[in-house]
């Protein structure tokens, strides 16, 4: 497929391995990256693991964990070329439940962030004795 051909072109793909539809899709920046997570247990396919080779079908529901965020998506397409980020956001819909559940997610995580006060450094040698007394040492 040439790179003046649509993306309606590479939808037209019957079988399409998991994680190269993962990679396809920019959940992954690489297919090894997505191949591992599938292995690992990362991502399930209508409710089970699933093997890097399983061919990905429409309709069908895949949940994504990476880090602490969760997504669940419904296959609307499929591609085993990895695209621009339009293009590639065609492939899946995130549930409107998953979305909000990472939105709340992202939230809580850059609240705490804000709420961290840093101390005022390293500790300086009267500090340093203080904490061996504290310590018992």
């Amino acid at each position: 497929m040439g790179r003046g051909e649509s993306a309606s072109a590479a939808q037209q793909t019957t079988d399409v391995r998991l994680d190269k539809w993962l990679w396809a899709a920019r959940f992954f920046k690489s297919r090894s990256l997505a191949s591992e997570a599938v292995a690992g247990g990362h991502v399930h396919v209508e409710g089970s693991r699933a093997k890097a080779a399983r061919p990905v079908r429409i309709g069908e529901q895949i949940v994504v964990t990476t880090g602490r965020f969760e997504r669940t998506v419904i296959v609307r397409a499929l591609s085993d070329v990895r695209r621009g980020a339009p293009e590639a956001a065609l492939l899946y819909e995130e549930t409107a439940e998953s979305r909000d559940k990472r939105e709340k997610l992202a939230a809580e995580l850059k609240a705490e962030k804000l709420a961290f006060q840093p101390g005022a450094g390293r500790p300086g040698k009267r500090d340093r004795r203080a904490l061996q007394r504290l310590r018992g040492r």
